[in-house]
């Protein structure tokens, strides 16, 4: 479990499908992150059992309330949408449309960042943002990450996967 004063990440919880939906399901939110808007109740809860339930993956619940705001996690070379070697990970967050502005996915991914580079020894970092979502670029360039002056095409993504995407780098 890693925490700041504001935000804890635990792995998510099939307890946590009716909060996930209710921030899923905005259509401001998925499609920013490359993702479609959840339908149900019950969606939110399959994604939880298989896309949330891999090492790397953590919800971001604000103490606050308790409940669960945002996604934060790495995906191992194997898993990316970038072509990586396999001593590098890429990083991936969304924060749900109430808690944006807030710096609460700057905190989120400073938290992974540590993890990625001090327990699991990766020397690279990656994140890639559609030139639609600036905010997304900025989160990361508080957390120390440099535009690579690359733009590609994420064919895994279920939704913008024909948007150019930046590419951004943190080195160790």
């Amino acid at each position: 479990m890693m925490e700041t004063e504001r935000i804890l990440l635990r792995p998510w919880m099939e307890s946590d499908a009716e909060a996930l939906f209710k921030y899923a399901s905005d259509p401001e939110v998925g499609p920013r992150a490359g993702w479609p808007p959840h339908q149900s109740v019950e969606e939110s809860l399959e994604i939880i059992r298989t896309v949330f339930n891999t090492e790397g993956m953590w919800a971001v619940i604000w103490k606050e309330s308790g409940q669960p705001i945002g996604c934060v996690g790495y995906l191992p070379a194997s898993a990316s949408n970038l072509k990586i070697a396999e001593d590098q990970a890429e990083v991936g967050y969304w924060i749900a449309r109430p808690f944006w502005g807030k710096g609460i996915c700057t905190e989120a991914l400073q938290l992974v960042i540590d993890y990625c580079f001090n327990e699991k020894g990766f020397t690279v970092l990656w994140g890639d943002y559609f030139p639609s979502n600036p905010a997304s670029g900025r989160v990361m360039e508080k957390c120390g990450f440099v535009d690579t002056g690359k733009e590609t095409l994420c064919p895994n993504l279920e939704v913008g996967s024909d948007r150019p995407v930046r590419v951004m780098q943190l080195c160790l």
